[in-house]
């Protein structure tokens, strides 16, 4: 079997189709979700910590140097953890939502309770057996 035919076999399967409209659409989901993060969520936090964004949040270990001109010398060292913040909201609403999602699609996938099933014959025969033996 050549090279070609096992790559058309192995694209032609269900799985790999699948996986591959499902990073397509994760992606796009992503995408949403984030601007949603982005634009409404962040802007709220930043409004309710005193109008600074969440990702411009730092703990500066040292300042930066500027010589007499007003120039630059030496960058800011600095932890930046208000983006690794706000990537980490971005993460937890992205899960919440796909939560939501797969659970409403898990309802509406569900199938309805069957019946239960039918009592087979041979007891059915017993429990006669047993109330004949009653009387």
């Amino acid at each position: 079997m050549g090279m070609i035919s096992e790559f058309k076999e192995f694209i032609a399967r269900g799985n790999v189709v699948d996986l591959a409209v499902g990073v397509v659409i994760g992606a796009a989901f992503g995408k949403i979700v984030t601007a949603l993060v982005d634009g409404i969520v962040m802007p709220v936090i930043g409004y309710l910590s005193g109008g600074v964004s969440v990702s411009d949040w730092k703990y500066v270990l040292k300042p930066s140097q500027l010589d007499a001109a007003g120039k630059e010398v030496a960058a800011e060292v600095a932890v930046k953890y208000g983006m690794f913040l706000q990537t980490a909201i971005d993460f937890v609403l992205i899960a919440f939502v796909i939560f939501i999602v797969l659970k409403g699609y898990n309802k509406l996938r569900k199938p309805a309770d069957a019946a239960p099933a039918a009592t087979p014959e041979d007891v059915l025969l017993l429990r006669e057996i047993r109330d004949s033996l009653k009387k």
